[in-house]
């Protein structure tokens, strides 16, 4: 019996086991494991994402909470991304330590201690070989209000898992490589089904913004739209005016997941079907149609939270609202005005040259940021085959000078601006291609 079998049965949350090996899986899907589990309570990890994890950084901390025989697990997201084959971008660390009995194990190990804005929240953040490590005791919420919790410490991972917002955020993975699954999350991730963990009710009331983040993981997760619990859908509604209490820049974060994700144009419409929309600064009369359409044109292209979310609005009071619920940004504000100006009246052009139209604007615009805008505004229409030549084009430089004029005998400063301005206007027809010596044989004809 080798020594991870021993480790497994010494579990506590362990009574019977089997081995299970999942075969190899294709594109799309969980990835192998090697599993030894009861009722996906706890399984056996063994993949090469997890391994890649162990840095010198996290090999000191463990051995540190080794030494004093506090109990360190890896919580939340990086076990999701981990058992969907995916190397987590952030590692989120639980311990049975509190937040005093760690400032002191790593102080007395001379370890640097940062950013300590979430101490009172149970968190420390160690920095170890040139990277941080983000631990966070144990713990429950004793009161909530919605927005934020006041809490509890405690050594009992399952009330910890009890707490947080949905079965697949609330498994632990040992830096043994044992999975411990309370609310059956494994098993959610592999039919993509995203629930609370217990009641919904209970869990939207602990914090509000746990409704954007339900749909931001369906999103993510879910294989097709639709695939809802009607109780879980009745709890959204039923606490959507819990969301006017959230700040804009909560939400916007989540909503902005949410407009990348997949399904959007099916979780937008169930923003309004349920009554979250008008809490969260959207249009009470959004342009659903047009959001289908949009949705569709920039599948796979990649476009920007705003390009998406400007579908909805039909005037430019839709931006500024938006903008005094969520306090976006304002390049991102400045897009949603340039979209809704332009997605009409600024076309490709029928001929040879159908880039033409956006190339002129560019050259023609002193706005900031053009290029970008054109090319979100390429996404939102759907011309896929045109913002590959935009993102292939480099904007040509004008090439002719005042002094190449004053050269010539022209001391105006007027003649000189209007020369420059026929000058230009000969180069865009030319599709900007004409050079010094062509313009200025024009200015020797006149």
């Amino acid at each position: 019996m080798d020594a991870a079998w021993r480790t497994l049965k010494a579990s506590q949350h362990v009574e019977m086991w089997a081995e299970v090996l999942l075969l190899p899986c294709r594109a799309r899907l969980l990835p192998p494991l090697r599993l030894r589990h009861r009722a996906a309570r706890a399984m056996k990890l063994q993949c090469p994402q997890f391994q890649a994890l162990f840095t010198p950084g996290l090999r000191s901390v463990a051995e540190l909470f080794e030494k004093k025989n506090y109990e360190l697990r890896i919580a939340g997201g990086a076990v999701r991304d981990l058992l969907s084959g995916i190397t987590p971008q952030d590692v989120d660390f639980a311990t049975t330590a509190t937040p005093e009995e760690m400032k002191e194990m790593f102080t007395s190990a001379g370890v640097r201690l940062i950013n300590n804005k979430g101490e009172k929240h149970g968190t420390i953040t160690a920095r170890l070989h040139e990277q941080n490590f983000e631990i966070t005791t144990l713990r429950i919420d004793v009161v909530t209000d919605g927005r934020h919790a006041e809490v509890e410490f405690t050594t009992d991972w399952e009330k910890d898992a009890e707490r947080r917002d949905l079965t697949i955020n609330s498994m632990f993975l040992g830096l043994d490589g044992m999975l411990y699954d309370f609310f059956n999350g494994y098993e959610d991730l592999k039919s993509k089904k995203i629930r609370f963990v217990g009641k919904a009710t209970a869990r939207i009331q602990e914090d509000y913004l746990r409704i954007l983040r339900y749909f931001r993981f369906y999103g993510r997760i879910a294989e097709k739209p639709g695939d809802h619990e009607s109780s879980t859908l009745q709890a959204i509604k039923e606490n959507a005016k819990g969301l006017a209490g959230i700040s804009g820049e909560r939400i916007w974060v989540e909503l902005k997941k949410i407009l990348i994700g997949k399904h959007v144009n099916h979780l937008v419409r169930l923003l309004y079907d349920l009554d979250v929309a008008q809490y969260i600064g959207l249009p009470v009369n959004g342009n659903l149609d047009e959001l289908d359409r949009v949705s569709k044109n920039t599948e796979n292209l990649c476009p920007k939270p705003m390009t998406v979310l400007t579908s909805l609005f039909k005037v430019k009071d839709d931006v500024t609202n938006l903008d005094l619920r969520l306090k976006i940004s304002k390049e991102e504000k400045n897009l949603g005005f340039f979209l809704l100006k332009h997605r009409e009246e600024l076309t490709k052009a029928t001929g040879p040259e159908p880039l033409k139209p956006y190339q002129d604007f560019i050259m023609d615009s002193r706005e900031a940021n053009t290029i970008s805008k054109i090319l979100e505004l390429l996404k939102y229409q759907g011309e896929e085959q045109l913002l590959k030549e935009m993102q292939q084009w480099t904007v040509p430089t004008f090439p002719v000078s005042g002094h190449d004029l004053r050269k010539m005998g022209i001391t105006c400063g007027k003649e000189i601006g209007s020369a420059l301005q026929q000058l230009r206007e000969e180069w865009k027809k030319s599709g900007y291609c004409m050079d010094k010596e062509e313009l200025l044989s024009c200015m020797k004809k006149v």
